[in-house]
């Protein structure tokens, strides 16, 4: 039955009262905007970007349905579509969604994600009223042009804060995840989460930009690893969308409660100044410099015991060498390893311990680890530049014939 708009007498302004399946409307409009947004920040999981993208299309086409007209069939599908979206958001919240990648990994409650799933529930709650009124034969109510407008106004701003909210994720260093290099070289994700370095390789004769300087790394700024003699344009792009994805993704694990639920454990070195958490089922997996499977986090520990995260560690599987490293960002990234390290013989957890002998040997019942490749991406300005590594014990052993790499030129 269609609502009786064209009946009902018009408001002041000439404008025809809407019913209450058009604040359904609205409000599904503004969740399909807030999830064509997040199209671009889950780009690099092709499931994922599909998902959003046929959900912001659903979302969009109910709503603007819903808007123009009103009737039992569009309230009820009103109802479903809201269920699928606030039931997927519960979903990805508390168990993650496992057959989707890029989602079955838990993330914390954000603004843009809580404000699309408040929407559309609010959107579904309007829909179920409408179906029961008209099932009991009540009269639907109806708005007037200050009411609409208002609603309209809400759904706006709350729409247009939680799409800049999810576009600064995705913009967060100049460049959205999925940005394409020159000669078409991205760092981003097969389906296997395997990352793809595919391109030229490192021309140590060709600049970028004819001589462009140099700026300071912040990470709060668009990045720029511009200035650098003998990287290429491809090695520049590669280097930065990587801490461009790494910036969008990594804040999740802001907490160390939620890094530990995700079976991140804590090797024991806060001591230092900075302590790592290591999800040892990630080394030996197929992602490689994803910031949704980072085999290990930098918290920098404050004398009150606090832990605040500051960098991302990549590492590779085990057995990889650093002359088996990926092609990142030629002059602007350096791998390390650490060859001098004793743990505990935890299997599950192991812990820093000490360091090797002379002989580079550990004192049973302490082990030495098979070293494995690995490379920082901090997300806060450091004074050797986003990819550096840590100062003295901590810093690890850099390739045989390389000086440790501080690059002033973007440094904090």
């Amino acid at each position: 039955m269609v609502e009786n708009a064209s009946a009902a007498s018009l408001s002041d302004g000439g404008v025809p009262p809407l019913g209450t399946l058009a604040v359904a409307g609205f409000a599904s409009l503004g969740a399909g905007a807030i999830h064509a947004a997040a199209i671009g920040v889950h780009g690099e999981h092709r499931q994922a970007a599909v998902v959003f993208a046929l959900l912001s299309l659903v979302q969009i086409t109910w709503g603007v349905a819903a808007t123009l007209r009103s009737d039992r069939t569009i309230a009820l599908s009103g109802v479903g579509l809201s269920l699928v979206a606030v039931g997927g958001w519960v979903m990805a919240k508390t168990v993650g969604i496992s057959f989707v990648d890029g989602l079955g990994e838990l993330e914390v409650i954000q603004f843009a994600d809580a404000a699309a799933a408040g929407l559309a529930l609010v959107g579904g709650l309007f829909c179920l009223r409408n179906v029961m009124t008209d099932s009991v034969g009540s009269a639907r109510a109806a708005f007037g042009p200050v009411a609409v407008g208002g609603v309209a106004a809400v759904v706006a701003v709350i729409s247009l804060v939680a799409m800049t909210a999810t576009g600064g994720h995705a913009h967060a260093g100049g460049h959205d995840e999925t940005a394409t290099a020159p000669h078409d070289e991205t760092v981003g994700h097969d389906d296997s989460g395997q990352t793809s370095t595919s391109g030229e390789g490192h021309d140590a004769g060709s600049g970028h930009g004819g001589g462009s300087t140099a700026r300071p790394y912040d990470p709060n700024l668009p990045i720029d690893l511009s200035g650098v003699a003998g990287v290429t344009p491809i090695e520049q792009a590669r280097a930065e969308n990587l801490i461009a994805i790494t910036l969008a993704r990594l804040p999740r694990f802001a907490d160390p409660a939620v890094a530990e639920a995700q079976g991140f454990r804590s090797i024991g070195d806060g001591f230092t100044g900075f302590e790592h958490f290591i999800n040892w089922g990630y080394i030996s997996d197929d992602h490689i410099l994803d910031p949704d499977y980072p085999e290990s986090l930098v918290y920098e520990t404050g004398p009150d015991g606090s832990r605040t995260l500051v960098s991302a560690m990549f590492m590779l599987t085990p057995g990889a060498r650093l002359s088996d490293v990926p092609e990142l960002g030629g002059a602007l990234t350096q791998w390390h390893i650490h060859d001098d390290l004793c743990f505990t013989d935890d299997p599950q957890a192991p812990m820093v311990a000490g360091l090797t002998s002379v002989g580079g040997t550990c004192q049973p019942p302490l082990k030495k680890l098979d070293p494995t490749p690995m490379i920082h991406v901090w997300i806060r300005p450091h004074p050797c530049g986003p990819f550096a590594a840590l100062e003295g014990v901590a810093g690890g052993q850099v390739p045989e014939g390389e000086q440790r790499l501080c690059d002033t030129a973007h440094g904090g």
